[in-house]
C-alpha cells in the first residue's frame, strides 16, 4: 500500500549559533521568507559541537516565527525540560540519547512526552543516520500500518498510542532523519542512504510528519521530498548562499 503525506512541504532553516548575537542575525535574515526556524543545541558532549543554549533568552527574542529546538545533548530529558517555557513550538530529542536502554528509555520518553503535552509543546524524535526506522517498530510493538489491529507486548505497549496512526493522525508529532553521518557541523555530505529510510518511515507510519535535515541541496531536495519527506531543514545552502530570498524561494520552487 502507498501511504500519502497529509502535510505541506516545508522549508524550514537550520541555525548553528555560537552566541545570542548570531541566533538573533540568523532569526532576522530568513524571518520574511519563513515561517518557521530548527534551532540546533548542542553540548559538546553528544556531539563534539557546542553551540548557544540558553532558553531563557530566546524569550526575550521578538519574532513570528515557530520556534523548533533540535536537542543534540546527551541528557535529553534534562536539557528538554528547560526548554518548556522558552516559546518553542517543538522540542526534538535524539533516539540515540535516551533509548541506550528500553526500559529506561520508554520511562524517559514518557516524562517528557506528558510535560510537553502538558505545555501543548509538540514532540519529536530524531534517528541517526545509522539507526534504522526499525527502532520505532520495536518500541511500539506494533505490525504494519496498514493493518487494522496493533499488537503490543510488555513495556513497549505504553509507547504504542504516541506512534501508531490513527485515521492517518500520529500522535508523536515528528520524527526527524538525519540525512548527513556525522552530526553537530553545517556542511557535512547529504547521504542517499536516508532515502529509503524516509520511504520505510513513511510506509509504516503514515500519519507522522517527516523531517529530514543534513547536507539537502538544490541538487537533493527534490528526491527528498519524492521519498515522502514534509520538512526539509536546511542550514549551510541557505545561511552560505549569496542571497538568501533567492536561496529560499528556489528551495521552495523544487519541492
Amino acid at each position: 500500500m502507498f501511504h500519502v503525506s497529509c502535510f505541506m512541504k516545508e522549508i524550514v532553516p537550520a541555525i548553528i549559533a555560537k552566541d545570542l548575537g548570531e541566533l538573533k542575525e540568523k532569526i532576522k535574515l530568513v524571518e520574511p521568507y519563513v515561517n518557521s526556524v530548527q534551532i540546533d543545541i548542542m553540548d559538546g558532549i553528544f556531539v563534539s559541537n557546542k553551540t548557544w543554549n540558553n532558553p531563557e533568552e530566546l524569550k526575550n527574542i521578538k519574532t513570528e516565527l515557530s520556534i523548533e529546538a533540535h536537542l543534540m545533548v546527551e541528557d535529553a530529558v534534562a536539557e528538554a525540560e528547560k526548554w518548556l517555557d522558552s516559546g518553542a513550538r517543538r522540542i526534538l530529542i535524539h533516539y540515540e540519547a535516551i533509548f541506550r536502554n528500553q526500559e529506561l528509555g520508554v520511562r524517559k520518553w514518557e516524562i517528557i512526552f506528558k510535560k510537553c503535552a502538558e505545555k501543548k509543546i509538540e514532540l519529536g524524535i530524531a534517528l541517526n543516520l545509522e539507526t534504522a526506522v526499525d527502532v520505532l517498530e520495536e518500541i511500539c510493538h506494533c505490525e504494519s500500518a496498514d493493518r487494522q489491529t496493533k499488537q503490543s507486548r510488555g513495556i513497549t505497549a505504553r509507547l504504542l498510542r504516541y506512534f501508531t496512526p490513527r485515521n492517518d493522525v500520529c500522535i508523536i508529532n515528528a520524527v526527524q532523519l538525519m540525512s548527513i553521518a556525522k552530526i553537530g557541523h553545517h556542511g557535512e555530505p547529504f547521504d542517499a542512504r536516508v532515502i529509503p529510510k524516509i520511504k520505510a518511515l513513511r510506509q509504516k507510519f503514515p500519519g507522522v510528519k517527516i523531517e529530514v535535515d543534513g547536507g539537502i541541496n538544490l541538487q537533493n531536495a527534490r528526491l527528498i521530498a519524492e521519498a515522502g519527506a514534509d520538512v526539509l531543514v536546511i542550514g549551510s545552502a541557505i545561511f552560505k548562499s549569496e542571497n538568501t530570498r533567492e536561496s529560499l524561494e528556489d528551495f521552495k520552487g523544487i519541492v
